[in-house]
């Protein structure tokens, strides 16, 4: 007998994603996956709401993910739909989820930052293998969880204003960049850690797993040069002094940078690069998987 198809959805302020799995010894197995960067934080306005024109792209990814779980056969009450960072925060988030109803087929759960966290941190410990205390970073579009936990016992999570594409639109949609850019950004990540610093210095961790598109675009990066995959201090400010050579805003002149993830690259390593320098980590390795299998782990266990 085969066991029943079930989806995760989640809504993030940088890329919309769908996974399909089912349940293979006791641990969900991932048979489909679908991304989208809808980019979602750009479509902020002055007033708080969400643009027209970026609410249509979101709601036009999700007609697609319809298509897809009926494609893939997924009964409807197998379905989760979550939402974080942006849809927390806009004022017409109400009207984005009524009129997404329709068109998917299932409502939408917009998740606390703290709620995200522990579904983050419960995707890495499924997926990625390690022991000891771990810190955990992930950074979206428009806001950046940090867990502290050791097995599966989260010690310390938080989450916090602060994403590749909120940082792209205040520091670096200016070409050609400059130094300042970076300090800027490095100025306004101490300043929302805040507090926090000291707490996650304190705790302190044995290693640390970063998540997310920012994360992997360092990685995929990396990997395409033949380079360790392991993301260190030197590899974050040789990323930034090529960023500063770029001739053009595209970034497309960078070996090995995915083109998809360009626009927001340079708000991702500046966000990466102040926080190894602020909490003095010194290597970072990729997360095997962060919120979206997070959810797929809380489906399963309620099938």
């Amino acid at each position: 007998m085969t066991t029943p198809l079930y989806a995760a959805i989640t809504l993030g302020s940088n890329s919309f994603n769908m996974l399909v799995a089912q349940t293979a010894v006791q641990q969900p197995k991932v048979i489909a996956k679908y991304k989208r960067k809808v980019r979602l934080a750009e479509g902020i306005q002055a007033d708080g709401s969400l643009s027209e024109e970026v609410l249509l792209r979101g709601l036009d990814c999700l007609a697609m993910f319809a298509n897809m779980l009926e494609k893939e056969g997924v009964s409807f009450e197998n379905v989760a739909v979550i939402a974080t960072a942006t849809l927390r925060s806009i004022s017409n988030s109400d009207d984005f989820c009524r009129r997404a109803l329709p068109i998917l087929g299932h409502p939408i759960e917009i998740i606390s930052g703290m709620r995200e966290a522990e579904l983050i941190y419960q995707g890495m410990v499924a997926t990625t293998a390690g022991e000891g205390r771990r810190l955990v970073i992930d950074i979206g579009g428009a806001s950046t969880e940090f867990i502290i936990g050791d097995g599966n016992n989260v010690l310390l999570k938080t989450s916090l204003p602060m994403g590749c594409v909120t940082f792209n639109e205040a520091f670096f949609s200016s070409f050609p960049l400059q130094h300042l850019d970076f300090d800027d950004a490095k100025a306004k990540v101490k300043e929302i850690l805040g507090q926090h610093l000291t707490e996650l210095k304190t705790l302190g961790w044995h290693c640390v797993v970063g998540a997310s598109g920012s994360v992997q675009s360092v990685v995929e990066l990396l990997n395409h040069r033949n380079q360790s995959s392991t993301i260190t201090l030197d590899v974050l400010l040789s990323l930034k002094q090529e960023v500063l050579a770029q001739k053009n805003p595209s970034m497309l002149a960078i070996f090995g940078l995915n083109h998809e993830r360009a626009p927001t690259f340079c708000a991702g390593v500046s966000i990466l690069l102040a926080l190894f320098e602020l909490l003095e980590i010194e290597k970072l390795s990729l997360s095997g998987g962060a919120l979206r299998e997070g959810v797929l782990q809380t489906l399963a266990s309620n099938l």
